[in-house]
């Protein structure tokens, strides 16, 4: 049974950062593409970043700069380092195998505010 728990988010101040962690169980970690995805108070699930199991990476262009996807095979965790947060930033943050969001995990709770 796949399995993801994501971890690390809170409450942060503006200019602030945090980072989320994903661990993963019940699937072959290493050789699967991982995401993050957000969802903001009433709206939908949002790409965020991918990385693949050969090390290809991708952002949406409104973290490109700030957030930084990194993986550890060896513990089976996926990482989201998320600098200069702003309030826009405010949502659920959610990790996936790539492509398959319907098993995502729990999420964890991201807000930004003074």
């Amino acid at each position: 049974e796949v399995q993801l728990v994501e971890s690390g988010g809170g409450l942060v101040q503006p200019g602030g950062s945090l980072r989320l962690s994903c661990a993963a169980s019940g699937f072959t970690f290493s050789s699967s593409g991982m995401s993050w995805g957000r969802q903001a108070p009433g709206k939908g699930l949002k790409w965020v970043a991918d990385i693949h199991s050969g090390g290809m990476i991708a952002y949406a262009e409104a973290v490109k700069g700030r957030f930084t996807i990194s993986r550890d095979d060896a513990k089976r965790t996926l990482y989201l380092q998320m600098n200069s947060l702003k309030p826009e930033d405010t949502a659920v943050y959610y990790c996936a195998r790539l492509g398959a969001w319907a098993s995502r995990g729990q999420g964890t709770q991201v807000t930004v505010s003074s």
